[in-house]
């Protein structure tokens, strides 16, 4: 038999999906240009045609707020439980939160 696999995106066969007209296409230029500002709140909403930059899937779907940038990628703080975690996030990934 063959062994399971126990990489960084196992099990994500739903959680890293596309809609299907979404399929093979980046965010607009507008999502990935965007500029975020410090103190700003942004949702972390994975885009998984892009490998670069792209957090863990145990933050897809959470909200944090940035802290600074790292060239071209984004400090998103956040809270995991009681822990405070600091990622390190290209703008593809993220969303500004209304």
């Amino acid at each position: 038999m063959v062994r399971a696999p126990r990489g960084f995106r196992h099990r994500t066969r739903k959680l890293l999906k596309k809609h299907v007209r979404e399929k093979g296409s980046v965010p607009p230029l507008s999502l990935i240009m965007r500029e975020y500002n410090v103190g700003e709140r942004v949702h972390i909403k994975i885009n998984p045609s892009v490998h670069k930059g792209m957090p863990h899937r145990r933050y897809h779907g959470k909200t944090g707020i940035v802290v600074g940038k790292r060239g071209k990628a984004y400090l998103v703080e956040l809270y995991l439980g009681r822990k405070k975690k600091t990622l390190i996030v290209r703008p593809e990934h993220l969303r500004p939160a209304q």
